[in-house]
């Protein structure tokens, strides 16, 4: 008689690749309303992909379905979502108009959407192969969903508040260039995952609930201009403790 040991169904091993395919859905969704025109709709799938990503890895977790093909996937999904996605909704939003200044410029806007996607492919090759060395407490370089909430925050808040963007393509530019260049830095960013092992590893202090339940009132209050300034302290906090240490000296870690 042929004795197996049980099996986990199938199945259950789709329910975190469902929310990868989900976030990678969003991000695909985001270039096509973005070629459209129709950048409020790209600017919230591109959060929306956010989230699902911040679930598929929990869910995988949760349900004890963590692979190596979990983990390749949902990097290549990533690189669609954070990486050309928030490139091409800021190229056809702000970045396109350069050409307005002459053919050089137009070729500068849209080598500053390929540098942000290349530092995208970059930064998640690298935490790929960096994944079981780096103190869980903290993301070497801006993550790339941090990332690319700043590129389609700044677009949501000044295209709800009436700028086009060839108003701001310089601006977009800057921010582009930077959002990619803090990517594939060595500056520290708070991961917010706490640190240790075992249950501890994911705790966080209790006062972080409590400014987390007021960024949520605040979000429903003015989306697009919370989650832009959210987004733009976040990238600003890692060049900032940066500085501290460096005027505390190599005490201050």
């Amino acid at each position: 008689m042929d004795e197996r040991a049980p099996t986990r169904p199938r199945g259950i091993y789709l329910l975190p690749n469902l929310f990868t395919t989900g976030g990678l859905f969003a991000g695909f969704f985001a270039i096509i309303a973005a070629s459209q025109g129709r950048f409020e709709a790209a600017c919230v799938a591109i959060f929306v992909a956010a989230i699902l990503d911040g679930i598929d890895g929990r869910v995988a977790r949760l349900t004890n379905t963590q692979s190596e093909f979990g983990v390749q996937y949902d990097s290549l999904a990533d690189l669609i979502s954070f990486g050309m996605a928030p490139a091409l909704v800021m190229y056809h939003w702000a970045l396109s108009a350069m050409k307005l200044d002459g053919a050089t410029l137009g070729k500068v806007g849209w080598l500053a959407a390929f540098l942000y996607a290349a530092c995208a492919a970059l930064r998640l090759a690298r935490f790929n192969t960096q994944v079981g060395q780096v103190d869980k407490r903290w993301f070497i370089g801006l993550a790339s969903p941090a990332a690319a909430g700043l590129m389609a925050s700044l677009v949501w808040t000044f295209h709800d508040l009436g700028w086009s963007g060839a108003e701001l393509r310089y601006v977009a530019a800057v921010l582009t260039v930077t959002a990619g260049l803090l990517m594939v830095s060595r500056i520290r960013y708070h991961s917010f995952k706490g640190g240790g092992e075992g249950p501890r590893a994911e705790r966080v202090p209790f006062a972080a609930i409590v400014v987390a339940v007021a960024v949520i009132i605040a979000l429903v209050i003015d989306p697009p201009r919370v989650l832009f300034a959210a987004a733009a302290l976040y990238a600003l906090s890692g060049p900032a403790l940066w500085l501290v240490r460096r005027w505390r000296g190599p005490a201050a870690g």
